[in-house]
């Protein structure tokens, strides 16, 4: 049996005009993403990533083309957005940060608690819950940040490169955990991420994007067991395969853009 259809991206071309010039970030990106799906976005910098998940997230209006995300009928947002950094309130504590999504929605009080203590525990934030952002550390600045999105309990969750400020204990740290609440949730997640080793960990489909304008010019599916260990991962020989076809990817795309740019 087919999984429903979540995100369906239609002809989506984004310009972004300037005087009189004009960049296209975009170009005619068409694709579908099943409900429940993780799904990894890899490309060179300034491919349009950010920019693609930022009119997921209804921050930007495409040029053209349209797109449509699935509801499931319940009132629920359409989208939660995970942020590299600067995600969370700073005049907030961390309970009241995880909390904000619900409380905007006034769901009852004792919803709003039930979610935000289940969400606090899930992230290893009990002890802190009362401490403020300027009081904790960038990793766990990230976890108030995937806690305060899946409480939300949106039909998506968009996350821009959330790890990648992190160092390496605590990016793998915080990867089992969204593993862990994913699979329990089952949401559907678009994750940018410059790291192959991360979308290889992650994903059940890796979109590769060319240099600008950003198109969708392969994918690669993750097919391997989960859970997975980053020791699988990098001993799998069929993994590393993939590796270096994304890595040569990515390469061949920064000499592209480089040729161009002569």
């Amino acid at each position: 049996m087919s999984k429903e259809i979540k995100i369906n991206i239609r002809n989506l071309t984004k310009a972004f005009y300037k005087k009189q010039a004009s960049v296209t970030a975009l170009d005619d990106i068409s694709l579908t993403i099943n409900d429940g799906e993780f799904v990894c976005l890899v490309g060179p910098s300034g491919c349009g990533k950010t920019t693609l998940l930022r009119i997921l997230a209804d921050l930007e209006t495409p040029s053209i083309g349209e797109f449509t995300i699935a509801t499931g009928g319940e009132d629920r947002p359409l989208q939660s957005m995970v942020f590299q950094e600067r995600g969370i309130i700073p005049w907030l504590t961390v309970r009241e940060n995880v909390a904000f999504g619900l409380k905007m929605r006034h769901l009852p009080k004792k919803v709003v608690k039930e979610r935000t203590d289940y969400y606090l525990k899930k992230t290893g934030l009990e002890k802190f819950s009362s401490l403020y952002p300027k009081e904790l550390s960038g990793g766990m600045k990230q976890r108030v940040s995937i806690a305060r999105a899946f409480a939300n309990d949106p039909e998506i969750l968009l996350m821009d490169e959330p790890f990648a400020a992190l160092d390496e204990q605590n990016k793998f740290i915080l990867q089992e955990e969204l593993l862990s609440i994913w699979s329990e949730t089952g949401k559907t997640v678009l994750f940018i991420t410059h790291s192959i080793d991360e979308a290889l960990l992650l994903s059940d489909r890796i979109l590769l994007m060319s240099s600008q304008p950003g198109r969708i010019i392969d994918e690669i599916i993750v097919d391997m067991p989960r859970p997975r260990r980053m020791e699988d991962i990098r001993e799998d020989p069929i993994v590393a395969g993939k590796f270096i076809r994304i890595w040569k990817h990515l390469q061949e795309e920064v000499q592209r853009s480089r040729l161009e740019d002569d």
